[in-house]
């Protein structure tokens, strides 16, 4: 039997965004509420270098900010 949740929170992904990498940080900043670089490298096995590009492409986009530590979507 298939189970729904009705209380899943599936946000929209920006239009903008092209890579599937760039896609993937994005997700997961919104499924943790925000994170740092090191976290985002433990979450999805990423090189920090490569978050690190994608961060910047998604900061260059206004699609995220830096808020002390931790990368954010922008509200």
């Amino acid at each position: 039997m298939e189970q729904t949740h009705s209380d899943a929170k599936i946000s929209h992904l920006p239009t903008e965004i092209k890579s599937p990498q760039g896609k993937l940080v994005y997700l997961t900043l919104d499924a943790t509420d925000g994170t740092t670089v090191d976290e985002l490298g433990q979450i999805l096995a990423m090189k920090k270098i490569t978050i690190l590009s994608v961060l910047n492409s998604l900061s260059t986009e206004g699609l995220i900010e830096k808020q002390d530590t931790e990368y954010v979507l922008r509200n």
